[in-house]
């Protein structure tokens, strides 16, 4: 993923880059004055509306988008931890002592599974793989060693639940919107900019404040749309959700 992960340099960057291109937009148009001064900036004004409301649309819709992901990453830990606890409280049903080895095991794979989630979980661990199979081959042994089809019923789709919602998180992490939307978005905001600048030509003199709203608008839409869609980089963070998982792990006596 091209986009840069430090939310906040990103935004200098692009911060520093709009306020060139206003800059550049304003002295084109001073020039294109000083060489006609009968120059009528009404079609530039509907231009620029045309491209601001494209951008306002982009903007919308990648807020959207955004919010949308973040909310089922939120709603993903939660069910994790839902299914891994119902797990644990169906180990009940298994005697000793593949009771004790089990839960060993859950403890262990809880352990890593926060490990993982505060690091990255962007991609499978192979110390979760293998804790997860060994799960499963102790509560199919379990299952075996019942007899009556307990275990069986309630303990293995449990334990097949929290690894389904497992992989699931795997894709929610990396799933994001198109680098090319971000591009495209990108592209309007400067050409929004530069025609922003452009039609401020008519005045002798620069209206910072008309800058400064301007700018500062657009990089906190971006800036907070970043934060939601990558939300262990920044402001908007998922990590208090990982305490659901934390608070979990504290009960497995």
């Amino acid at each position: 993923m091209w986009i840069i992960v430090d939310h906040g340099m990103l935004i200098v960057v692009l911060f520093a880059a709009m306020v060139g291109l206003l800059e550049l937009g304003r002295w084109l148009g001073v020039r294109r004055l000083r060489t006609d001064p009968t120059w009528d900036s009404r079609g530039v004004a509907a231009m620029e509306s045309t491209v601001l409301a494209l951008l306002g649309l982009l903007l919308a819709f990648s807020f959207s988008g955004a919010w949308s992901r973040f909310d089922a990453r939120r709603e993903l830990i939660l069910r994790e931890s839902n299914a891994i606890g119902t797990a644990w409280l169906r180990l009940d049903l298994v005697v000793s002592p593949q009771r004790e080895k089990l839960q060993e095991s859950f403890r262990r794979y809880t352990d890593l599974r926060i490990a993982q989630t505060r690091v990255s979980a962007a991609q499978p661990d192979a110390a979760v793989t293998a804790a997860q199979q060994a799960i499963w081959n102790e509560a199919i042994l379990a299952a075996r060693s019942a007899g009556d089809g307990r275990v069986a019923q309630t303990l293995l789709p449990a334990v097949n639940d929290m690894f389904d919602l497992a992989t699931a998180r795997y894709v929610a992490v990396q799933t994001h919107a198109p680098d090319l939307v971000f591009g495209m978005l990108l592209v309007i905001l400067f050409l929004a900019s530069m025609l922003a600048g452009y039609g401020m030509a008519g005045s002798k003199r620069r209206h910072w404040l008309h800058f400064a709203c301007f700018v500062l608008s657009l990089m906190m839409a971006i800036y907070v749309t970043l934060d939601l869609e990558y939300p262990r980089h920044g402001f908007i963070r998922a990590d208090v959700f990982d305490q659901l998982l934390v608070d979990l792990r504290a009960s497995m006596k």
